[in-house]
């Protein structure tokens, strides 16, 4: 409050000679008939302050004390009602110590235990006013004042900042520090709740450093402890806060401050990248390390909670290298070390994730994030397939399955989060291929080699040796895949190119046992009945896995050089004799 004028009354202050009295007795009335101007009912002078109570507010969480600071307004009349002075008039409340002797005894009597937005009604006699002398040219001698008075705030130079905390989340990763950056929302309003500032009312957060002097001093206490999520009712005296200048026509000088703060989230620039495990497969036997190739599911979310993206929602996981640059470089960091199938939460502060600028509509500037993610799979682009025994047969095993061999088997695939993708269980019989023939992906062909029959395997196949980055039908891309294969028969193959072959040397006159009509002609029938029956008599072998008739007609037709539909003598030539006249020919 500035310096009084001439012309200002001086009804707050004590009149110079008007002692004051050593206690302060209040006399407490709930009626009082103001057209008596007495409230003594045999009609003498009042001995004391009359105080009417007529608004009392619910709560009153302090009440005013000899020593505290306040600050009110109100209305001053006599006994008839004429005014002869008001705060309202000045648009100025007044701003003063309580019981010092800077107001006049009866006010300072009827202050006293006051709420912050009680109303009272007091009644001043002159030995508690201005006495027999007056206040030349606006109060008689003798005169007994009527105040209407409000309480808006009060104070004391030993106060401290209150907190109160309104809300705190069950879990609490980190306490707001020195030094640290935070955003939080706030609603700032006086002490007798008149609001001044909002942070909803402009749609963003407060973004801030604590103890760095970029706050009032007792918001920069208040925010000290908080974690995120956290609602806090803070309390601030003036001295803490703007002090006797105020701030702007919003915040009146002296003024006591509260702030309802709602905690976004908080970081310090030396964070680093936090790590929780939350579950952790007992068979982790490799862990990711940069320039893996990973896949996973994330749930990624605000501080304070609020989802900003999640990859269950596309319903696809999240397909990248690690520890590449293709990521945030927090995330980078925390999927490195991850085991397939671990769930861990992966907390980046701004300056590894998305920085003061934040991206889009959902990650605003200097937020920190958090993300729940769960690793599917991952490889290296430079892995074989993982070969694991399950069972070998104790007997010898002597002779193992390679390439060219046909051979059928038992298998299960999976994913390795588990997820079911094929099993030869459910069809009548097992799986039948000849290895190396390009009839499966590289990496089941290349497991299954060298196994014994009734072996039991364990394969985890890379997706380049797999589906690849595309993936196939109910195979996502990029996938390892996991089998369990059984081996349950083998037979020898044929060596390449070659679609029969004779245990022993072949007949001398091959081409006269051929001809079995003995017309220098074999046709087809004759070819066939004669391959067949060198069969059934164990002198020979078709390729295995194949249907016999498409075999030896795939023999005949490659028998019948001008394709006449019947072979001659001249035709008929072994492999082994047509590899060697092309050598001839090369040479």
């Amino acid at each position: 409050m500035g310096p009084r004028t001439h012309r200002e009354p001086h009804v707050l202050g004590k009149l110079d000679g008007v002692p004051g009295r050593a206690h302060l007795e209040v006399r407490v009335v709930q009626t009082l008939e103001r057209g008596l101007g007495r409230a003594s009912p045999s009609g003498a002078p009042l001995e004391d302050v009359v105080i009417e109570r007529y608004h009392i507010p619910r709560a009153c969480p302090r009440e005013v004390q000899m020593g505290d600071f306040v600050r009110y307004h109100y209305n001053g009349t006599f006994e008839d009602g004429k005014k002869f002075d008001s705060s309202y008039d000045r648009s100025t409340l007044v701003a003063i110590i309580v019981g010092v002797g800077r107001l006049i005894t009866g006010m300072d009597r009827g202050l006293m235990g006051m709420c912050v937005n009680e109303r009272r009604r007091l009644i001043i006699p002159p030995h508690l006013g201005y006495g027999s002398i007056g206040l030349a040219g606006l109060i008689p001698p003798d005169a007994t004042l009527y105040f209407d008075v409000v309480l808006l705030d009060v104070w004391n130079k030993e106060d401290t900042v209150q907190s109160t905390i309104l809300l705190r989340p069950p879990y609490c990763p980190r306490m707001v520090r020195n030094s640290d950056f935070v955003r939080y929302h706030y609603n700032g309003t006086l002490l007798d709740g008149t609001a001044f500032d909002s942070s909803y009312s402009r749609g963003g957060t407060y973004d801030t450093y604590i103890g760095s002097g970029w706050l009032i001093k007792g918001m920069d206490q208040g925010l000290l402890g908080m974690c995120p999520g956290e609602k806090r009712k803070i309390i601030i005296p003036p001295f803490l806060a703007y002090g006797e200048k105020g701030y702007g026509t919003v915040i009146p000088p002296q003024a006591s401050l509260v702030f309802y703060v709602l905690l976004i989230d908080v970081h310090n620039p030396k964070d680093t990248v936090q790590l929780e495990t939350l579950e952790l497969p007992q068979d982790c036997v490799r862990r990711a390390v940069a320039g893996d190739f990973m896949r996973y599911h994330y749930n990624g979310s605000l501080m304070d909670g609020t989802l900003f993206d999640s990859s269950y929602s596309r319903n696809h996981t999240y397909n990248t290298y690690v520890g590449q640059g293709y990521i945030i470089p927090g995330m980078d960091q925390g999927l490195q070390g991850a085991c397939i199938g671990e769930r861990r939460r992966i907390t980046v502060p701004p300056h590894l994730a998305y920085g003061e600028n934040g991206t889009g509509d959902k990650i605003p500037g200097s937020a920190v994030l958090i993300f729940d993610v769960h690793v599917i799979d991952f490889h290296n682009p430079a892995d074989p397939v993982e070969i694991k025994t399950l069972f070998r047969p104790p007997e010898s095993c002597n002779e193992t399955a390679k390439i060219g061999d046909f051979i059928r088997y038992h298998y299960n695939c999976s994913l390795l989060d588990g997820t079911r993708l094929f099993s030869s269980h459910d069809y009548e019989a097992p799986q039948e291929i000849t290895l190396g023939a390009n009839k499966v992906i590289e990496g089941l062909d290349r497991g299954l080699q060298g196994m014994c029959v009734g072996e039991r395997r364990q394969l985890i196949v890379p997706p380049h040796l797999a589906h690849g980055e595309n993936g196939a039908r109910g195979v996502p891309g990029s996938a390892v895949l996991l089998f369990e294969v059984e081996l349950i028969s083998r037979e020898d193959g044929l060596p390449a190119g070659y679609l029969f072959v004779w245990y022993q040397d072949p007949p001398a006159s091959l081409f006269e046992d051929m001809d079995l009509n003995k017309d220098g002609e074999v046709p087809p029938e004759e070819f066939s009945s004669f391959i067949k029956a060198q069969v059934n008599e164990g002198k020979g072998r078709l390729m295995p896995g194949q249907d016999p008739d498409k075999t030896i007609s795939d023999m005949f037709q490659n028998q019948d050089r001008n394709q006449d539909g019947k072979i001659t003598a001249e035709e008929l030539k072994l492999k082994s004799d047509e590899d060697q006249e092309r050598i001839h020919e090369e040479l």
